[in-house]
């Protein structure tokens, strides 16, 4: 359901001048699409929606034209950072051990990113395990912390 309203949210407001998240409420709605302002206000959030300023002088919700890096957001980058010390994949698991205390924070970054092929996280004090649905997405994942955590 996320997901498809989110492609949604893309194509009304690249098809539409949309000035204020009561008439995303209402283009959504229209297309048989529910939620709430709060939704609609993480939806702009985690697609990377700005306002840009039209030849009229007014403004509307466009998409970002800038590329977000990598696929980890800063805040994200910041806590696999300061408290990932390893991280390696068997199957279709992905261990992360990190500083004691801080598996749950870990944990809490990797599902607010709604990772495809993630089905799930379990933390412990220093390991967090993240269940993926296959081998390759499992390993791929790894990489990409592992890379991360090396910068």
């Amino acid at each position: 359901m996320k997901i498809q309203r989110q492609e949604k949210i893309l194509e009304i407001i690249a098809s539409k001048s949309i000035e204020t998240q009561e008439q995303l409420l209402q283009e959504l709605k229209a297309h048989g699409l529910g939620g709430t302002q709060a939704t609609i206000s993480r939806d702009i959030k985690e697609l990377r929606i700005v306002k840009e300023l039209t030849k009229d002088g007014t403004y509307r919700y466009a998409a970002s034209r800038s590329e977000p890096v990598g696929t980890f957001s800063a805040r994200l980058n910041t806590i696999f950072r300061e408290c990932v010390t390893t991280c390696d994949s068997a199957q279709n698991l992905v261990v992360i051990k990190t500083m004691p205390g801080l598996a749950d924070a870990a944990c809490s970054a990797v599902d607010t990113m709604d990772l495809p092929g993630a089905v799930g996280t379990l933390a412990g004090d220093d390991t967090a395990l993240i269940i993926m649905r296959d081998n390759a997405s499992a390993a791929a994942l790894a990489a990409e912390i592992e890379k991360l955590i090396k910068n």
